[in-house]
């Protein structure tokens, strides 16, 4: 007699909700990974393609930066940045970047216009609500990546020195200028533990009717 296999319990959402609650800014992050590039390359390359997008426009794209490249990237911002600013903000800022500079690595983050120009041609009318439905990707496949670094051992801290560097990155790492830079996900081994975090009442925040 074939006994047919025994099929696995579909997962909950219980182990996905461990990783949402306790995923956190993380700061001071070391120059080392407890996983191997290949892995953090993965999940990039995994949000990348399953991070869900308006009308499936695949708009989000993702720089992934190790190394040299990683430490470029931060001088090349700590550079436009000084130039932008005074030089008493700067100096309230520059400990920032160098702790930015001194972690792993980096994923750039970018929404690339032209992912939306196919559907503009169809349906014009719908140009004004392309740039929440472009927010609305990037922040699901930045959520993504960061919550999946964290479940590997990871930190991670969301940046946005996007349009000071824009040409720059464009130079840098060959990438169209249609790719515009949204965040810099900052990551590398956490060296202290996250500080304690508030929440508001739930009940200001979710209404549920019947």
């Amino acid at each position: 007699m074939t006994v047919a296999p025994v099929k696995p319990a579909p997962p909950s959402s219980d182990a996905f909700l461990a990783a949402v609650e306790s995923r956190r800014s993380r700061y001071s992050l070391a120059k080392s990974s407890p996983v191997a590039d290949e892995k953090i390359i993965e999940i990039v390359q995994t949000a990348i393609k399953h991070g869900p997008s308006a009308f499936n426009t695949q708009s989000s794209r993702a720089v992934v930066l190790f190394g040299s490249k990683h430490e470029k990237f931060w001088n090349t911002a700590e550079e436009r940045f000084k130039a932008a600013v005074s030089a008493e903000f700067f100096a309230q800022i520059s400990p920032k970047l160098l702790q930015m500079k001194d972690a792993y690595g980096t994923v750039l983050l970018f929404e690339d216009s032209a992912a939306f120009e196919p559907l503009l041609a169809k349906m014009p009318f719908i140009a004004p609500n392309l740039p929440p439905w472009s927010e609305n990707a990037h922040g699901i496949v930045s959520y993504i990546i960061w919550t999946a670094l964290y479940a590997e051992g990871l930190g991670a801290s969301l940046q946005h020195y996007t349009e000071l560097v824009q040409e720059d990155v464009e130079e840098m790492f060959q990438v169209p200028s249609t790719w515009k830079l949204r965040a810099n996900l900052v990551f590398g081994a956490p060296t202290v533990p996250p500080m304690e975090k508030t929440f508001q009442p739930l009940e200001d925040r979710v209404k549920v009717f019947a």
